[in-house]
């Protein structure tokens, strides 16, 4: 298909100002980009922000990896992961008030902290988009073929995910798939994610309540009984297992973002993302506690039998639980819920990797191609189809090397989303620096608490950094004695680095400052 390269010239506007709502001193060099205004309102954004973490998800994928590391602590870890996470959303929604760009974390720490810090930032956001994808890819792929075995109630239909041509062919096929539908626009993606995102927090619900029913009438001997005690986080039994619980549970609500990079596509872009991204994180934590300690009081966090730390299904905690605790007939729901989980996350994960690609490519720290929106879609689509083939690629030679993929991108992922989320929270208390005095509302929405969720964030960053260099972090496995979980971390931020010393030859305005600059908003009067 044709497109059209419609980037703006320096000094155009978003929505009509520059910077949008209550911009300031020096956003004039913020860049409209032809995406389609208007595409979603406030339910659309916070379901898109839903979708995007995945809930069910996440919970099959690190319920049983979090009991394992903290025991019966899961729950106080779940609400100590969300706390940083909810501090962070403070300055997201501050930043997209006075910038509502699509760049989000790109752009705004290019205007705090200048193009180097804000490009390092922009591409962890990529990078760990990149390696998410890749793993909502490989989990709906299993589940594809685990259902696939039990409605036709053949084992060897199911064993064709352990084939790994068939996996690998499989996991492209829905990458494309998902590519294709973020391709044509915001309006297809919304009308998708309803149903998607409503079935799976019904099934959860269900599988919630049951599990509750078994835990009361002693259905399983691991079971357990409710305690207090599962909410002090400081009942676990090491700094190091916390850390490891703690970056899991980040994970866990990783993509409220999303919400914020259709800022420009969302009606009322000052507020309105700001708005959904709460409501996405109040949804979601609610839904991983009800979760978690309905699962423990059902089959405890042990290592034995169901319990949720046995390492042989801590991986895939739903596929261990759906039969006993739902049933056979009711427990298919819940494999179709989380293949509904992934897939509808694998779909919108696009929306916030394409658009950080179109504004880092507007404002020339990317390859000028990048920039082009599809003149019918309104969409990102050059960046949307690099996303898909980044994301192919990387899944495809991870499974080939790795035997414990999933696990150890997971545990890298948690390194990428601390780095450029506390970069963002600080890029914020920097930014306002110059209203902090103005009054208590914004000496705590635009300072205290982003500085304070990002030093909590930072501290998890350097933790899992010391921890993940032991070789037993994540699955165990090694690179020339380096643990994995390092080598996947640290090299794909390397990678970044390079990467950008290239670019930087090659776009050297940006890299001066000319094109995004640095600069503190006006005290403006916001409402």
């Amino acid at each position: 298909m044709t497109q059209l390269d419609v980037r703006p010239r320096v000094g155009d506007t978003v929505n009509g100002v520059a910077g949008g709502e209550g911009g300031g001193a020096g956003e004039g060099d913020v860049r409209g980009k032809g995406l389609g205004k208007g595409s979603v309102g406030l339910v659309g954004s916070a379901v898109i922000g839903i979708s995007t973490v995945a809930p069910v998800y996440c919970l099959t994928s690190t319920l049983g990896s979090t009991a394992g590391e903290v025991g019966v602590q899961m729950p106080a870890v779940f609400l100590a992961g969300f706390l940083p996470m909810l501090l962070v959303a403070f300055a997201y929604r501050e930043l997209n008030k006075a910038v509502p760009d699509c760049g989000t974390s790109f752009t705004w720490t290019v205007k705090a902290f200048g193009p180097r810090i804000g490009w390092m930032c922009g591409w962890g956001l990529v990078i760990a988009t990149i390696i998410v994808l890749s793993n909502l890819a490989g989990v709906a792929t299993s589940y594809f073929w685990l259902l696939a075995g039990e409605i036709t109630n053949n084992p060897s239909i199911a064993a064709l995910d352990d084939d790994k041509l068939v996996h690998i062919a499989t996991c492209l096929t829905l990458i494309a798939a998902a590519t294709a539908i973020s391709y044509r626009g915001m309006t297809a993606t919304k009308g998708v994610q309803y149903t998607l995102v409503a079935l799976q927090l019904a099934v959860l619900a269900i599988f919630v309540a049951m599990a509750f029913q078994k835990a009361s009438a002693g259905s399983f001997d691991t079971g357990l009984d409710f305690s207090w005690q599962w909410m002090n986080p400081f009942a676990v039994e090491s700094m190091g297992a916390f850390t490891a619980g703690l970056s899991l549970s980040i994970f866990m609500y990783w993509g409220w973002d999303a919400c914020l990079a259709t800022n420009e596509e969302t009606t009322g872009s000052a507020k309105t993302p700001g708005r959904a991204s709460l409501i996405a994180m109040a949804v979601l934590v609610g839904s991983y506690l009800a979760t978690g300690i309905a699962a423990q009081m059902a089959v405890g966090s042990g290592t034995a039998g169901l319990g949720l730390g046995n390492p042989e299904t801590s991986g895939n905690v739903f596929a261990a639980l759906a039969g006993p605790v739902m049933g056979p007939v009711l427990g298919i729901l819940l494999f179709v819920a989380v293949l509904a989980s992934a897939t509808a996350s694998l779909q919108t994960t696009f929306i916030p990797v394409a658009r950080t690609v179109l504004a880092m490519s507007t404002y020339e720290a990317l390859p000028a191609s990048y920039a082009k929106v599809h003149p019918r879609f309104k969409t990102p689509g050059r960046a949307t189809v690099m996303a898909g083939v980044a994301t192919g690629a990387f899944y495809t030679v991870m499974t080939l090397v790795s035997e414990n993929v999933l696990t150890d991108t997971i545990f890298a992922l948690g390194l990428m989303i601390c780095f450029y989320y506390s970069l963002t929270a600080f890029a914020c208390a920097w930014y306002f620096r110059g209203e902090l005095r103005r009054s208590a509302r914004d000496l705590f929405f635009k300072g205290v608490f982003p500085v304070l969720g990002g030093l909590l964030l930072a501290a998890v960053f350097l933790k899992t950094l010391i921890d993940m260099w032991n070789p037993s972090y994540g699955s165990g496995s090694t690179v020339l004695g380096v643990g994995s979980v390092f080598v996947i971390g640290v090299g794909l931020l390397a990678l970044g680095l390079v990467i950008m010393l290239i670019t930087e030859r090659r776009s050297p305005a940006f890299f001066r400052g000319a094109i995004l600059t640095k600069s503190t908003p006006a005290l403006v009067v916001q409402d």
